[in-house]
């Protein structure tokens, strides 16, 4: 059994997504000039209207493009999946150009030829960059750089397989880390990797070299095995896939993706980026930009009311986890008296709490000191539907009290969810209150359809932001 000091650290880098962003933008903005080139021979005559939906279309892209994961990691997906998303991803920004066009009755100011020309050309620069960074990204992998580390849990033929079929295919992302298995013969199968052989020695290998890949190459006998690393990493967003013999069984209801010519089955997985997310996605960055611009008005109105309660700013910011474990700050009205707290001390409000603001009373009550959220959703930390997040102090309490309760944070969370339009709000100050809070979230989770989202946004128009325990 070789030492876990005999890990080595592997290079790495990250191409930061604002590059993707400008190359895109790029893309956008090549492919207009040159559509505008071969319908009016001539770029020096570019019309207002025009100018105006060419912007419009360069900003959508980079404010879309990043929610539909085009930017996210290709490793593991295959090459046909990243055009699927590219092409719907601009087909979407396509269409809601076309809308503001319509929407500002200038379409006799547009050339269809151009605009068609433009749709084919600048897709077709999308498409090529994107797999053209594939492909160098796959030459990165095949040389060590930006690879993915593996934690393997199991020792077995399959597993010794897999090791060697990953130092094989360098390109495709992942590279075999270590090996878990308690059984003592564990090194026959390990290929040359270090053995772990307690699970507290797997987690702590995890946790402090940032291993985000561990796979389960077990027999489907070995349920409590599975079960039991499960619930070592039910806090860390780390994805855990299981990669059995699938040749001669029934797939179950979980999803399947291909790893080095395996199958594998992700068991403890962030949803992944896909065709049936792009409504969601188009549906968040439109209406919230849409919500911003119709009660503008309004928020300016409360700001001044905030500012005139008591002395302190307007907006009351606090961390909280979005999709994945990733920190945002969240936007409030502030409600409340400016205050000090203990350290990791967070004091739920509780009904005539004196902390709370006479207006700050009206806007909790109403919810309206929840409409800043539009603009965590504008940049895609939130969404208009989903969980709600909690405090990050709730988060360290609950964690073990509630049974899935970390499971909510795979997914943006929400300005409004299924568990609110169920009477889930406000404080929650018994644990029975949290944990049905929890199992509205988690069904939510498992039965996500875009119609369930139109569903709770139209129940909460109807029914109000506001509720009994809302104070």
């Amino acid at each position: 059994m070789q030492s876990v000091r005999a890990l080595g650290n592997r290079p790495r880098t990250r191409a930061p997504a604002f590059l993707f962003a400008l190359l895109d933008a790029c893309s956008v903005l090549a492919g207009a000039a040159v559509a505008y080139v071969f319908r009016f021979n001539d770029l020096s005559a570019w019309s207002e209207p025009t100018l105006l939906l060419v912007a419009f279309n360069t900003a959508m892209a980079v404010l879309l493009f990043p929610t539909l994961g085009i930017y996210q990691s290709w490793r593991g997906r295959n090459a046909l999946e990243m055009v699927t998303l590219v092409t719907l991803g601009w087909g979407a920004v396509f269409v809601l150009g076309l809308a503001l066009v319509f929407t500002t009755h200038q379409t006799h100011a547009l050339s269809r030829l151009w605009s068609g020309t433009w749709f084919v050309t600048s897709l077709a620069l999308l498409v090529v960059s994107r797999i053209t960074g594939y492909q160098l990204s796959k030459q990165l992998w095949r040389h060590g750089i930006d690879v993915q580390p593996v934690a393997i849990v199991g020792a077995n033929p399959l597993s010794l397989t897999l090791i060697e079929r990953l130092r094989k295919n360098a390109q495709s992302g992942f590279y075999p880390e270590c090996v878990f298995d308690e059984d003592p013969t564990a090194s026959t199968y390990a290929g040359g990797l270090p053995v772990l052989a307690s699970v507290d020695a797997l987690a702590d290998i995890v946790r402090t070299r940032g291993i985000k890949e561990i796979w389960l190459v077990l027999p489907l006998r070995e349920e409590a095995r599975v079960h039991t690393v499960l619930n070592a990493f039910r806090h860390d967003f780390v994805n855990v896939r299981f990669i059995p013999n699938v040749r001669d069984i029934a797939l179950f209801n979980h999803s399947v993706s291909e790893i080095a010519g395996l199958s594998s089955i992700n068991l403890l997985a962030s949803p992944s980026a896909d065709p049936r997310f792009v409504a969601k996605q188009i549906f968040d960055r439109s209406f919230a930009a849409l919500a911003l611009l119709g009660i503008s008005p309004l928020m300016l109105v409360v700001a001044v009311l905030v500012k005139l309660s008591s002395p302190g700013p307007v907006f009351f910011r606090q961390w909280r986890k979005g999709a994945n474990g990733t920190e945002f700050q969240i936007y409030k009205f502030r409600t409340m008296v400016v205050h000090a707290e203990s350290a990791g001390q967070l004091t739920q409000a509780k009904r005539r709490d004196p902390r709370v603001t006479p207006i700050g009373a009206l806007l909790r009550k109403t919810s309206l000191d929840e409409l800043p959220q539009f603009i965590n959703v504008l940049r895609g930390e939130m969404s208009v539907v989903g969980p709600r997040p909690h405090a990050l102090q709730h988060d360290e309490l609950y964690k073990d009290l509630v049974h899935g309760y970390m499971f909510r944070y795979r997914i943006k969370p929400g300005i409004t969810g299924w568990a609110q339009i169920n009477g889930y709000r406000g404080e929650t100050d018994k644990i029975e209150k949290m944990q049905g809070r929890i199992a509205f979230d988690l069904y939510y989770i498992e039965n996500w359809t875009f119609g369930l989202d139109l569903k709770i946004v139209l129940k909460t128009f109807i029914h109000g932001f506001g509720g009994a325990h809302a104070y």
